[in-house]
């Protein structure tokens, strides 16, 4: 199935994962698996209270870490205090922090999550969604996600590779965000979701409606998103014909939309580096998996 094409990106009012201090990089990577499915990074996760592994997105347009709060209730439950949390076009009720013993092969994952009802998400998914690793398991770390072998790993030198690609990436109110060029136009900033299936979520007001289709979209809420096709320059690579949502409002304060999945995943891995300000790009580009 082919499911919405924004998830839960993830922002709670006043929480923001601060940069860490950049932690020393080890000699030897610390990877573990994922499952690329429907256009979303699936990881199996241990947290102390369940006897078994856990449903969690790798979601990096999440401003924090989220654990479902039906999960939470199940395998330990609800503390902290009640915050008001904004998504993709939607807001709920959110409870922060929730402290929580969290494994995945040794990856050095957060340990306070946000507790959020994804029962939305989970039903769009076809299975639960316990929770999402969020963009603070990225500030210390240069994080590779190998989509060629689908594994998750911290890597550990610069990028190397003769078809490598670096552009910039910063951090900006609590979100990574990486700049484009969209239809040859100039560079905007948007923000780096792998929490989002699709290729690229756009804001702009000047589209006519008639190039433009509507398509339900399924994050906190479900939403109809208008769709069309645009040119997409990514550093030095430009993609044409890009499947593209248009958005008349700005979905986050300062950010001209979203970068997801679908574009993402035609390059054979992304290393997500935000102590060194960069995302490097491996491979030749190659059409998205249909």
């Amino acid at each position: 199935m082919q499911i919405g094409t924004m998830l839960a990106s993830v922002l709670a009012a006043g929480l923001f994962a601060a940069p860490a201090a950049e932690t020393p990089r080890s000699s030897t990577p610390t990877e573990s698996p994922f499952e690329y499915r429907d256009g979303l990074l699936w990881m199996q996760v241990r947290v102390k209270g369940s006897a078994a592994p856990l449903n969690f997105l790798l979601d990096s347009g999440a401003g924090i870490s989220v654990i479902n709060l039906s999960t939470l209730e199940r395998i330990s439950g609800l503390r902290g205090r009640r915050v008001s949390v904004r998504g993709v076009e939607a807001a709920t009720i959110g409870y922060w922090p929730q402290r929580l013993s969290v494994a995945h092969d040794g990856l050095p994952l957060p340990s306070d999550f946000l507790a959020v009802d994804l029962s939305a998400l989970s039903r769009t998914c076809g299975r639960t969604v316990d929770g999402l690793i969020g963009a603070d398991f990225f500030y210390a770390h240069a994080v590779q996600i190998d989509f060629k072998s689908s594994r998750i790993r911290l890597a550990t030198g610069k990028p190397s590779g003769t078809n490598t690609v670096c552009v910039p990436l910063e951090s900006h109110a609590g979100a990574l965000r990486v700049p484009v060029s969209i239809n040859r136009g100039p560079r905007q900033w948007v923000r780096l979701d792998t929490g989002c299936a699709a290729a690229l979520h756009w804001v702009s007001a000047s589209l006519p409606p008639r190039e433009a289709a509507p398509h339900v979209s399924v994050g906190l809420a479900p939403l109809t998103v208008a769709m069309t096709r645009t040119s997409v320059q990514l550093g030095p690579v430009t993609f044409d014909s890009v499947q593209t949502g248009v958005h008349k409002r700005e979905i986050f304060a300062g950010e001209a939309g979203l970068l997801g999945n679908d574009l993402l995943s035609r390059f054979d891995s992304v290393t997500i580096d935000v102590p060194a300000g960069r995302v490097a790009l491996e491979g030749a580009p190659h059409p998205p998996a249909q």
